[in-house]
């Protein structure tokens, strides 16, 4: 049967691709063009800046969108680091949409308060990912409104490098209020205080859903937060990475930071749920590789990221609205791209098997 699941995988995968034609995969274009504007309606400073990276001379108008924040601790770094300007630059050339978005940080006035207690640490890791889904909606937004940057709203990705990965993490998987802690901290008070799950940095009215993962040396902090009909997710990290601990710890190895578990917890968690997922281990590495284009597993990191996008862009998948129970035909089984078991859910690819032995693929796409 695995095998079976293997060849209908590959024969899928072969029809899917096409439809993309050379987009989305390699680096088709020569250069992009670089725009910076203030995405929040809210706050009208630097750091609620982004750069919009669009490859140069492209007419495309239905193009994925990928947000990508920078690492630094929650207290340092911009999105002028080199390894957000790669990693845009490189999905931008592939045809992508990319960001590179500033988001609030600490101040180094308030570093020594921020090192010290959970409750502000909670507090920034909530203002960082209120500030990432201010960007989605920003998109969403302008879609409405002219679709400007040429995005498909189906493919809006969230990442970033350290720090910044833990907030995508963080916006995509805190779905409910209710799953945030309220001892020994309160931190469904302070996500209150902050404009609830949606958060205060504007454009509201909008979703700030999103359609997959990119993690590169991030992690969360409760795995309990992983739901089967979480959004697609990619990792890349060291296997000695104590800065975000591969497997559960302190973050930055300072047991008076707040636990996160990486790719080496979070993605066992995502193979038992039905997730689709894929880490890249970087064995006998630690946290420095993150740093860009000059380390060869950042250009690694990279290439992986885009090919595990690849199958899930919108121009791969054929929308199928399917009654499950017929009065010929049942649902038996319905498995994910590598044939293990799943269930159905939005943003997600399966393949839908009948007990007469036909399979369909479903792809149901969320607004």
């Amino acid at each position: 049967m695995r095998i079976l699941n293997l060849i209908l995988y590959l024969f899928f995968c072969l029809e899917l691709f096409s439809q993309c034609g050379s987009r989305y995969q390699s680096e088709i274009f020569n250069s992009v063009d670089v725009t910076t504007i203030n995405y929040s309606d809210v706050f009208v400073d630097n750091f609620h800046q982004m750069d919009i990276y669009t490859p140069s001379g492209d007419s495309a108008t239905n193009r994925p969108l990928v947000i990508f924040h920078h690492g630094g601790s929650y207290y340092q770094g911009s999105k002028n680091n080199p390894g957000s300007v790669d990693f845009c630059t490189a999905f931008a050339k592939r045809g992508y949409v990319a960001v590179s978005a500033n988001y609030r940080l600490v101040s180094i006035l308030d570093l020594i308060n921020f090192l010290t207690s959970n409750a502000i640490q909670y507090e920034t890791v909530l203002k960082a990912t209120n500030d990432m889904k201010s960007v989605v909606r920003f998109f969403k937004k302008d879609f409405v409104n002219g679709n400007n940057y040429g995005i498909d709203t189906n493919a809006i990705f969230v990442g970033g490098i350290s720090s910044g990965g833990v907030t995508a993490i963080h916006t995509a998987y805190i779905d409910n209020i209710s799953d945030l802690p309220t001892s020994p901290i309160d931190v469904q008070a302070i996500t209150n205080s902050l404009g609830g799950l949606e958060g205060d940095a504007g454009n509201f009215g909008f979703s700030s859903q999103v359609n997959g993962v990119i993690n590169f040396a991030g992690g969360i902090q409760q795995l309990s937060w992983i739901d089967y009909n979480d959004e697609p997710i990619f990792s890349a990290q060291g296997a000695d990475d104590l800065i975000v601990n591969f497997n559960c710890g302190p973050g930055l190895n300072n047991p008076s930071v707040l636990d996160l578990c990486g790719a080496g917890q979070i993605h066992p968690i995502c193979d038992s749920l039905g997730v689709i997922n894929q880490a890249l281990v970087f064995n006998n590495l630690d946290h420095n590789w993150v740093i860009g284009n000059s380390q060869p597993e950042f250009v690694q990191a990279v290439n992986s990221a885009s090919n595990f996008l690849f199958p899930l862009l919108p121009c791969n998948q054929t929308q199928v609205i399917i009654n499950q129970f017929t009065a010929d035909k049942k649902v038996i089984k319905i498995t994910d791209l590598l044939g293990r078991k799943t269930n159905l859910g939005y943003n997600k690819l399966v393949f839908l098997h009948y007990n007469d032995g036909s399979i369909e693929k479903q792809y149901i796409q969320s607004k």
